[in-house]
């Protein structure tokens, strides 16, 4: 059992009555309400705090968790640290829609464990069941029923899956972030972990089973990840989330060095083991800086899974987590000083996506929530010809809170470029390009080929997959002289023959999101430095390509009054 308990939060904490008209009547005169709306008003004119990306009201946000749909509504969490503390609690906020979201009192607060790390939630009939790391102590388990989820109890036995004791052999598991889920009259959870290696630093990514009967007692099963050829010597399974996906399942995860993953693969339930046979990426190079980081995620009730990843600062603006430090040096680390620590924020949270199988190997990957709420003052312009080589500033499209639909052929080009948050003169722009069949070439196996590959088997119809590459480039995005730009994000996209590209961005002042066909997105922090870096221009690289047609929309604010 743990040597040492930790002393409770000093961040205010509430209870609440049962009812949703009570809640509602006590929220309207709750002084941390008012106090996280003067917050947001405070900080709303910084230039880089997204408009209608969520953002913590107060100050730092790091990994979000327990995605969860409740009662008619979705609950977000996130690991939060409040003014009058240095230690990290479970935020929270609530939706209707998946974009506007409502923030709430802090959810989870710390003592007896140090810090309220992360976690997920289950969906009961009755309740729901959170499963979360408890800082220094343990992986803990609480629970709620209320309709707003506002009155969280801890179990009486956590820690559930302890640390081993001073004098106790370490365990053959990880006790870290965990996930939870209920199969078969039993619950079971995940503890993300690492396999070491032969060679220092070089562990492989799992994540530890475990199962109980009544949330209190679990058994260590075994690790839980078969078959993985996919991740690379360093990565590590934090953050995982298990559910069912069609006829599959999906384990997402993050790789503190590699950032958000997925594996796709088969559950097989009588040796309670996760056979995988693809995975996918959602950042594609180091996770910091200015990656995609840690998911939370949900079933959405129609067969689709709903993802949020929160993405890590590019600039060494706001204090960091100590993690940070060797990125920004003594800019990093978190602020002893309560006081000091509430005017500083840095992570912030992507836009919904829902994830849906495209085939037994491959996700649809869309925007999620009532994202089209948010638009106003439409301009649009197409169908035409992008000439080769020629720079197209558009005069009426610009913005740094804006959605573009650009949809083109390609044809013959080289490269198709939509450069966003531009300055008149270029000196700042941010360069989404569309490389066509510039990706890898997937040849058909021989039929009597033994060794043939099982994801080939979707392919036996084309004689040749080739893919396309989607890129975002950063490398111009900022002249400040500390925003850290990074290697262009470079991501695989199969584009079948005849069918246009079809790109959905979202700028938002500090970052930059792309979906491509609804079949992969990338997203980056990015930091222009001057006011007039609010262009749109287009290029087509030694060819010709068809614009068939562009829309911009000007996007509202979340936070703004109905």
């Amino acid at each position: 059992m743990p040597q040492k308990t930790f002393p409770p939060s000093r961040a205010p904490q509430f209870r609440f009555a049962d009812t949703l008209e009570e809640q509602e009547r006590q929220l309207a005169s709750n002084p941390l309400m008012r106090r996280m709306q003067a917050a947001r008003r405070a900080k709303a004119d910084d230039p880089w705090r997204p408009l209608y990306h969520y953002v913590n009201p107060e100050n730092t946000l790091n990994d979000p968790n327990g995605l969860c749909f409740w009662q008619g509504r979705w609950h977000l969490f996130y690991q939060a640290v409040p003014p009058e503390e240095t230690r990290q609690h479970w935020g929270h906020a609530v939706s209707d829609d998946l974009i506007h979201w409502r923030d709430l009192p802090y959810a989870l607060h710390p003592g007896p464990e140090d810090r309220c790390y992360s976690g997920t939630a289950l969906v009961e009939e009755e309740r729901v069941v959170a499963i979360y790391h408890g800082v220094r102590y343990g992986n803990m388990v609480a629970t709620a029923r209320d309709p707003l989820l506002l009155n969280w109890e801890k179990l009486p036995d956590n820690p559930v899956i302890p640390f081993a004791g001073a004098d106790d052999a370490p365990p053959p598991y990880g006790v870290f972030d965990p996930c939870i889920w209920s199969a078969d009259g039993a619950y079971y959870a995940l503890a993300g972990g690492i396999i070491p290696g032969q060679r220092e630093g070089r562990y492989s990514a799992t994540d530890y089973l475990f199962r109980s009967q009544d949330l209190r007692t679990w058994e260590y099963l075994h690790p839980f990840i078969e078959g993985d050829r996919f991740t690379v010597p360093g990565d590590d399974g934090a953050c995982p989330y298990f559910w069912p996906l069609g006829d599959r399942h999906i384990l997402l995860f993050f790789s503190h060095m590699s950032g958000g993953q997925y594996w796709l693969g088969d559950y097989d339930r009588q040796r309670q083991k996760f056979v995988v046979d693809a995975h996918g990426r959602c950042n594609f190079g180091a996770t910091f800086p200015a990656g995609v980081h840690a998911p939370t995620a949900a079933p959405d009730r129609e067969g689709g899974v709903i993802v949020m990843f929160n993405m890590n600062p590019g600039k060494p603006t706001y204090r960091m987590n100590d993690y940070l430090g060797d990125f920004f040096g003594d800019q990093g680390g978190q602020d002893d000083d309560p006081g000091q620590a509430a005017r500083h924020w840095d992570q912030i949270l992507t836009l919904p996506r829902r994830l849906t199988l495209r085939n037994p190997h491959e996700l649809n990957i869309e925007p999620a929530g009532d994202i089209e709420s948010l638009r106003h003052d439409h301009r649009l312009m197409g169908p035409g010809v992008l000439p080769e080589n020629r720079d197209l500033l558009l005069d009426d499209i610009r913005g740094n809170a804006i959605e573009l639909q650009v949809t083109f052929d390609p044809k013959q080009s080289s490269m198709v470029e939509v450069d966003v948050l531009r300055s008149p003169q270029r000196e700042e722009c941010t360069r989404i390009c569309f490389f066509n069949k510039r990706g890898f070439r997937y040849r058909q196996p021989h039929a009597d080929d033994p060794h043939a590959h099982r994801v080939m088997s979707t392919m036996l119809s084309d004689p040749v997959r080739h893919e396309s590459i989607i890129s975002i480039d950063t490398s111009l995005a900022s002249t400040l002289p500390d925003a850290l730009s990074r290697p262009p994000e470079s991501a695989p996209v199969f584009i079948e023959a005849g069918e246009p590209v079809r790109l959905r961005i979202f700028v938002d002042r500090s970052i930059v999101e792309v979906f491509v066909n609804d079949r992969q997105c990338l997203a980056l922090r990015v930091y222009p430095g001057r006011a007039d870096s609010t262009g749109v221009s287009l290029l087509s690289r030694g060819q010709d390509a068809e614009l068939l047609a562009l829309d911009c929309w000007q996007m509202r604010s979340v936070y703004d009054p109905a």
